[in-house]
């Protein structure tokens, strides 16, 4: 472990746990549902430019999902499609965070996982690797290096795009 991710904690919300990311067809009506079916907690929710919702998080106990809607373009289709799009399948990016996403990276290629992402700092202050396992699961591992108000955060969006 660097000394840099030593110093800073992961976020609460995010320590104990594998975060499923949903993707859906409608996110403010899945939301509405899980608030109202499951007692969630909207934490949450940066809208998409053309509308809709880019990402959300809600809490569901002590439990986090984030979710956002489903693309439309053909483009992304692929890695944001909702599952009924997919025939049924599901379109869930595991998201956990670990103490030394560098580590891990070495560790999980070795091990035959596809590395499609290397590990590298990202605007949101996570450094992040993106990999799928061998039976084609996306993993995305981030090691928290700093805290990122959200002013900043949307200043960084903004430059990134």
């Amino acid at each position: 472990m660097t000394e840099r991710t030593a110093r800073i904690e992961i976020p609460d919300r995010y320590r104990h746990a594998v975060i499923p990311h949903i993707m859906v067809d409608d996110a403010a009506a899945a939301i509405d549902f899980y608030q109202r079916a499951f007692g969630a907690r909207e934490d949450v929710r940066v809208g998409a430019p053309g509308g809709g919702i880019l990402h959300a998080e809600i809490a569901v106990g002590r439990s986090t999902l984030m979710l956002g809607d489903a693309s439309l373009d053909e483009v992304e289709a692929a890695s944001f499609a909702a599952p009924a799009s997919l025939g049924g399948g599901t379109t869930v990016t595991l998201h956990v965070f670990v103490p030394d996403v560098d580590s891990l990276a070495e560790r999980a290629a070795a091990a035959g996982a596809e590395i499609l992402q290397p590990p590298k700092d990202m605007f949101h202050g996570d450094r992040t690797v993106i990999l799928k396992d061998p039976s084609g699961h996306i993993w995305v591992f981030l090691t928290h290096v700093e805290d990122v108000s959200e002013e900043e955060l949307r200043r960084r969006l903004a430059a990134a795009w």
